[in-house]
């Protein structure tokens, strides 16, 4: 509940609300800016699904919502119909009392159901931002979880079927889609449980030498530094959180910590406190101990066996 709070915080900036539609919905292109955005009942919202937006697209619109998944649901797709169709129906409400409110010439089904020959829908895309750990192995189709045991194929056919858009950030190929800090945010939590592909990408992209404090407050959910890393003390002139330097001094610190206890033992249980608080892997620390403390690898391993808590 905690994860689906911070995201929602980040994305009520509708540049990276419009982002995630531009990047995932429309294949890169730039379609939807931010002021082409704008919020539907809340109070409703609040009940049912994390982020939900009406966009202007052309002299049309679309219903996009975006929910926050770090556990592998295997009901998503009922869940997703459901707050789909609940979109759909609250539209057709506001078309039907508005079709009773001018009834003049309507045909008597026009007038019962309060719904004309020619009124038409705005359609509901959901995306699902998953960032679990694990692959997503759950069905993204109603018929994938639909026992569809003995009935005849031409039954099954009649069966209308439903597809979500699942996003596993994790496994994200490609993130060039994405314009504003979506996609660093993305990429540091593809990296943040390979420690060297972590350093590479804050070393080499200065946007997080300047991180925004919500999108900080993302990163730190999943790469386990909130509290590790002092907000107050490597914010820079410009408000922003130098998440480079925060790194790198924690690093530095617990080499130091080492060194002060003037044993090998005490630099490896460093090195694994360290390891441990970021959200790393047990064969990283195995493998920065051999490296930079030329550990023989057998002894290394029990040390991190040792002190990983």
């Amino acid at each position: 509940m905690e994860k689906d709070i911070t995201w929602s915080d980040f994305f009520e900036d509708n540049s990276r609300y419009a982002d995630i539609i531009n990047g995932l919905g429309c294949a890169g292109s730039q379609l939807v800016a931010p002021e082409d955005l704008s919020e539907l009942d809340t109070k409703k919202r609040s009940k049912t699904r994390d982020l939900i937006r009406k966009a202007a697209l052309g002299m049309n619109f679309a219903i996009i919502g975006i929910e926050n998944q770090d556990e592998i649901d295997y009901e998503l797709p009922v869940r997703i119909m459901n707050y789909d169709a609940l979109h759909y129906k609250r539209q057709a409400t506001k078309i039907s009392k508005e079709v009773r409110a001018n009834s003049s010439g309507l045909e008597p089904g026009e007038y019962l159901y309060g719904f004309k020959k020619d009124s038409r829908l705005y359609p509901v895309v959901s995306f699902i931002l998953y960032a679990g750990e694990q692959p997503w192995s759950a069905a993204e189709s109603l018929h994938e979880i639909i026992d569809f045991q003995d009935i005849p194929e031409t039954l099954k056919n009649m069966v209308s079927d439903y597809k979500i858009q699942v996003i596993d950030i994790r496994r994200l190929q490609d993130t060039s889609i994405f314009k504003t800090d979506v996609r660093h945010v993305f990429n540091f939590i593809r990296c943040c449980n390979d420690s060297n592909a972590l350093v590479q990408l804050v070393s080499n992209e200065e946007y997080y030498q300047n991180v925004n404090e919500d999108a900080y407050e993302v990163i730190s959910k999943y790469a386990n530094t909130k509290g590790i890393i002092n907000l107050e003390k490597f914010k820079n002139q410009n408000g922003g959180i130098d998440m480079c330097k925060g790194l790198r001094d924690l690093i530095t610190d617990s080499k130091a910590e080492g060194h002060e206890l003037g044993l090998n033992e005490g630099r490896a249980e460093a090195l694994v406190h360290t390891y441990q608080k970021l959200n790393q892997p047990k064969e990283d620390a195995i493998t920065a101990l051999v490296d930079d403390y030329a550990i023989p690898k057998e002894d290394a391993i029990k040390l991190v066996e040792k002190y990983w808590k």
